[in-house]
Order: C-alpha cells, then structure tokens, then sequence
C-alpha cells in the first residue's frame, strides 16, 4: 500500500519496506482541515536512505494502492477467552436502561450519569481522586484483572439496544474500571 488514511483516535502500525532506490522520498500527510496541499514542504517529511544526498525529494505525490481498512485482520487470532455461553464470564454485569418520563433522563440500574466539569479519566490520570470519588453511586463498576467480564443489555425501553437479541462479539482490553456514560440515544 501507499497510503494510510487515519481519522482523529485512529492509530496504525506499519512496516515501511525500504525496497526502493537510495534517495529522497517524500512522506506527506493532508489533513482535512488547517493548511492543505504540500507547498514549501508544507505537511511534508523527508524520508532519506542511507547514502542519499541532502536535498529535497524530487518524488510526486501518486496513489495506486491505498489501504483498506475493510482488508485489515489480525496477524493472528488469540480468540476471546472464556467459555462462549451466555453467562458462563468470571462477571456478569446486566445494564438495564430506563428512561423515565417522570424526569427524562436515562438511568442505568436505578443510576443517572451527572458528568463532572473536568473529565474523569483525566482526573483519573492525574491521581487526585478515584473514579468512585468523581461519578454517583451506581456509575462505576470496578473490573478485577485478568478475568472474563460479560456485559448484557437486555431492549425494551426508549434508549436501549433495539431488540433484546441483538448481540456480538467483543474483545476489549480495559484498564479495569468501566464507567457508565449513556450518551447517545438507539431508537427502534
């Protein structure tokens, strides 16, 4: 492939085969917003091969062969651990979305999430308090290590998944603290 197109969270890993002749190659990056194109080096790295001159590449910008992400799949594949049954995880934590009209707001198991004024996590990273500390009773679920955690959320209610048998497959690796944030709305 000969480009990478990567959206804002996206993170890829790649091996740059040096295959070609010794010289200066371009690497350039067009951001979809701020300063486009690549005039004056703008946006652009020098690649430089051992034993090439110092100067600017003489390289046009052509794609023949981007990346699909459709095409990408693991080196290889660990599979989920655990036994796959239904309830058969190490935790099993059932999220039971409501949404009263009595004061329209969503609930998760009896809770509502109230976000605080600084971001969790990055209070969380800071080390001055625990998400415990930060988020009402009943929005934090503390994950232990190394174990198969199962997560349901049965349908029925405005707010929840469509049908109570949509479901798929999940491999996650968490930092062992879920945090409860109900913040975009599955209507049938």
């Amino acid at each position: 492939m000969d480009q990478i197109q990567i959206f804002a969270g996206q993170r890829y890993s790649f091996v740059l085969n040096t295959n070609q002749p010794v010289a200066n190659y371009w690497i350039r990056s067009e951001p979809n917003i701020g300063t486009q194109g690549f005039v004056g080096g703008v946006n652009s790295a020098i690649l430089r091969y051992w034993g090439a001159g110092i100067a600017d590449p003489t390289t046009t910008s052509s794609v023949s062969n981007p990346m699909l992400e459709t095409n990408l799949h693991p080196l290889s594949n660990p599979g989920a651990p655990g036994v796959p049954t239904l309830g058969a995880a190490d935790v099993n934590i059932n999220l039971d979305i409501q949404f009263p009209f009595t004061d329209l707001k969503f609930k998760v198991n009896g809770a509502t999430f109230i976000p605080p004024t600084v971001p969790v996590l990055q209070q969380i990273i800071s080390g001055a308090q625990t998400a415990q500390d930060l988020l009402p009773p009943g929005s934090v679920y503390v994950l232990p290590p190394n174990k198969v955690i199962e997560i349901s959320i049965p349908g029925g209610s405005i707010g929840s998944p469509v049908s109570s048998t949509e479901s798929f497959t999940m491999l996650m690796i968490l930092m062992g603290i879920l945090i409860v944030s109900i913040q975009s709305i599955f209507t049938e």
